[in-house]
């Protein structure tokens, strides 16, 4: 038990932990402390106290399990269809990239950020630790599937959640442009409608901060590791410069024209086509998520007269888009070239590109950042340029047309990664009924 304990504060690293070796000799020899106060060390507890030391260790076993070890994750949406799905449940593991020590570490067992049934924040700020991440088995690679934390959910707005607070913001600021606009009345900067949207939202929502464990869990798949260049072009994804190999169960978004007569609906359970992704537009066109063999097959369907995915033209600016500037007309279909930063490198800023990394360099990073005309201001000081901290991720979901992804967001911080999902250990359809709604072919499939 010593020579376990030992290695495990090596690995660690953080020595002070030896003084439990004191702790461990007197709970097996010394016995001069009962450790476990709240049962007798000698006699007969009742049957309620033996369940609730049993109950005790539990807790903290599980809980040290999912710090150190592994973690349940369930799949929640159909951002990565088909590779996962609405309904796995994943085993996460934490050593494969080296675990994280948590950064809040008081906190409700079992919850991420919310108690449930009274919706209180489930952890304490009362000791907040550093970024540390222990030793795991190897490193992030391309096109891993990663769960990692939504770097947008360190401000919520509580009564929307589901939405980032940023796009919550941005959104309000683009929305009294437009009324402006419509009125008739000055026109200001962006700049200037953002700052009055954020003190309007915080004035008006109720807002909290999560420190970085105690964000929303996301899986996607890693398409650029630091130092990459990411470019999309016409939906095609290039990493420095070469098309990504595409993933057999990677989706686009397409609209299907048949000859006026509707597609039988058995046809699209034979393709694994869930309902909840059928969609008719009218009595003869369809709009579907579909794998490039799905869309294939459809094609080959005798009422089918084309099979055309759905892409943005390239130049047409979505502002959800990241960086969010009208200086990059990017859009989901049509995105960069971008360079994903990576630790120790410096690059040359100014009001032009600074859009790409303010959030690094203030949120990320936690420095003081201004923007005062053309000078950019870094912890008081006058910057060109800004030299990273951590290394960055870029991650999107196989369902590219149905995934809020880093197109949306942005870079993933290293010290936002949880754990590698290693396969399927349960799949509940919700679209099935009784036994049914068990997925027996997905029981234990390696995630890939």
């Amino acid at each position: 038990m010593s020579l376990i304990y030992i290695l495990i504060v090596i690995w660690i690293g953080n020595y002070l932990l030896l003084l439990g070796l004191g702790v461990i000799f007197d709970l097996y020899v010394t016995k001069k402390i009962n450790w476990t106060f709240w049962k007798k060390r000698n006699g007969q507890n009742s049957a309620f106290i033996e369940w609730f030391d049993a109950l005790i260790f539990a807790v903290i076993a599980v809980t040290l399990i999912n710090i150190f070890l592994f973690q349940n994750y369930r799949i929640p949406t159909p951002s990565m269809e088909k590779s996962l799905l609405v309904g796995d449940h994943l085993f996460v593991s934490k050593l494969a990239y080296g675990p994280r020590m948590p950064n809040t570490p008081i906190a409700f067992p079992f919850t991420q950020h919310t108690i449930p049934g009274i919706n209180s924040k489930s952890w304490s700020n009362l000791v907040i630790w550093k970024y540390k991440r222990l030793v795991g088995f190897g490193k992030v690679k391309n096109n891993d599937p990663i769960v990692f934390n939504f770097p947008a959910g360190d401000t919520v707005v509580v009564d929307e959640q589901a939405t980032s607070y940023y796009e919550i913001v941005r959104t309000t600021a683009r929305n009294y442009k437009t009324n402006d606009t419509y009125l008739s009345r000055e026109i200001k900067t962006d700049k200037e409608y953002y700052q009055q949207a954020v003190t309007d939202v915080n004035r008006q929502r109720e807002i909290i901060y999560r420190p970085v464990d105690r964000r929303d869990n996301y899986v996607k798949r890693c398409i650029g590791i630091p130092g990459d260049t990411i470019f999309i072009k016409g939906g095609t994804v290039y990493v420095n410069g070469k098309e990504l190999a595409d993933n057999t169960t990677q989706q686009l978004v397409y609209i299907i024209e048949t000859n006026g007569t509707t597609i039988n609906p058995k046809a699209f359970e034979r393709l694994l086509i869930n309902r909840s992704d059928q969609r008719m537009i009218s009595g003869s066109s369809y709009l579907l998520p579909l794998t490039k063999s799905n869309a294939e097959a459809i094609a080959q369907f005798a009422n089918v007269v084309s099979v055309s995915p759905i892409l943005i033209r390239e130049g047409e600016w979505e502002p959800r888009i990241f960086p969010h500037d009208s200086l990059y007309k990017w859009n989901e279909d049509n995105f960069g070239p971008l360079w994903i930063p990576k630790k120790g490198v410096t690059v040359q800023i100014d009001t032009a590109n600074i859009c790409l990394y303010e959030q690094i360099i203030s949120n990320y990073e936690g420095n003081e950042l201004k923007i005062e005309g053309s000078v950019i201001y870094i912890n008081g000081q006058p910057s060109t340029n800004y030299t990273f901290a951590m290394d960055y991720y870029w991650m999107m979901g196989d369902n590219r047309h149905n995934s809020a992804d880093s197109r949306y967001w942005g870079f993933v911080p290293e010290d936002h990664v949880v754990g590698k999902p290693k396969f399927i250990w349960l799949s509940l359809d919700n679209e099935a009924e009784g036994l049914k709604r068990v997925r027996w072919n997905r029981m234990f499939m390696r995630v890939r």
